[in-house]
Parts: C-alpha cells; sequence; structure tokens
C-alpha cells in the first residue's frame, strides 16, 4: 500500500507552523517566511544553491509522490472561497504536478492547472479524503502538504506513515500550533534527529512496525 508522507514542514521552537494573521500579502502572518529560510540557500529551491544536509533532506520532498492533499489555508487566503477567480498562490502552473486535493468546507469544480496539476475540493475528513487521494495516486505516495491543522489532524487519527519536519530556531509566540493535543505522539513513530549548519534540525518520524 502507498505511504502517506509529509515533508518539509517547518515549525519554530515552541511549535508554530504559522503565524497570524494570515493574509493575501502575509500568507505567513508575522512569521514572514522566517519558518522557511533553510530551504531557499539549498540546491532544491535554488540551482546555485548549496548541496548539503538540507538540500539532501529537501528532495526528498518530490520523490515518489502520487496525489496531495493540502488545507484550505494552504490553497489561499481566508476568504478565497468568496473569490471564484482564485486559482492558488502559484500561477498557471503549480508545483504539484499531480492530483491535488485541498480540504475546504466550500467544495467548487475541480480546477485543471498547467503542468499536470488539477486542483479538487473536498469536504471531508481524513480517512475519506485519503482513499480519495490513494485512488488518484495509482500506486504512489500521498503527501499530506500543509497547513498545520491538516498536518495535525492526519496525525490525531494514525494517519501520517512518515513525517520530516524542521525546528527552525525562532520564536513566534503565535500562530497555528501542530502539536496541540498529539500527547505521546512518540510513542508511534521512531523519531531521528540531525542538526545542520543553517541552524536548523530535521526530524523524521517514521511509523513503528508493529508486531
Amino acid at each position: 500500500m502507498s505511504l502517506t508522507r509529509i515533508h518539509n514542514f517547518s515549525i519554530s521552537l515552541d511549535g508554530f507552523a504559522t503565524g497570524e494573521p494570515q493574509t493575501a500579502e502575509a500568507p505567513f502572518g508575522h512569521a514572514g517566511e522566517r519558518l522557511h529560510e533553510w530551504m531557499f540557500g539549498t540546491r532544491f529551491w535554488d540551482a546555485g544553491g548549496t548541496a548539503g544536509v538540507d538540500n539532501a533532506f529537501a528532495e526528498r520532498h518530490r520523490h515518489g509522490i502520487g496525489a496531495e492533499i493540502m488545507g484550505a489555508n494552504k490553497f489561499g487566503p481566508p476568504g478565497w472561497h468568496d473569490d471564484p477567480d482564485w486559482k492558488g498562490w502559484w500561477g498557471p502552473n503549480p508545483p504539484f504536478r499531480t492530483p491535488t486535493f485541498v480540504l475546504t468546507h466550500h467544495p467548487r469544480p475541480a480546477l485543471e492547472m498547467e503542468g499536470g496539476t488539477t486542483f479538487h475540493f473536498l469536504d471531508a475528513a481524513p480517512a475519506e479524503a485519503l482513499e480519495i487521494a490513494r485512488k488518484a495516486a495509482d500506486g504512489q505516495d500521498v503527501r499530506i502538504d500543509r497547513g498545520a491543522t491538516v498536518v495535525r489532524d492526519f496525525l490525531a487519527v494514525g494517519l501520517v506513515d512518515h513525517m520530516h519536519l524542521v525546528q527552525v530556531p525562532i520564536v513566534l509566540g503565535r500562530g497555528v500550533r501542530v502539536w496541540d493535543g498529539l500527547d505521546s505522539l512518540e510513542d508511534a513513530y521512531d523519531v531521528e534527529a540531525v542538526s545542520a549548519p543553517s541552524g536548523v534540525t530535521h526530524l523524521t518520524f517514521t511509523r513503528k512496525l508493529t508486531r
């Protein structure tokens, strides 16, 4: 069976994956781009970037993915569902290149974009959304691609097989936290930590095999 994976998911030292308030001008609120600066210097992001530890982890994001699931706030700023012309942050050719399922309480018709991305808008619980995405992935893995609420919801019901989390050495103080309600999550996963020269720590959570 295909795996459910999370990659390049950045959080602050106090567990926030985004700041506030989120707007069209500030998608990550007062956090700005500070949570993702570690990635901007990598070859994964820029051909002239580095090929070190950060790049090695970032590169894993794109291999073997057949479908994507994201939250409503990853697709657009608050209120985007009231704008019938909103097609996401990424322009006419989004980077996903797969069927991409947006979880929202305001479904709309599917949106076919350039480059192989088609956005599907679902009002569905995690298990139902994952079943639909797995069928679309055709044997490949499904990536859960933010926001923090969606990641937390999938973790809470045990639907994540592998998670790559990047702890960034900043304190946000407010925003959307990923860990709330996930007491003792580490009991279900083997956890490894790798520190990078950029100052971030790469944490990988791999589901423990049941005997």
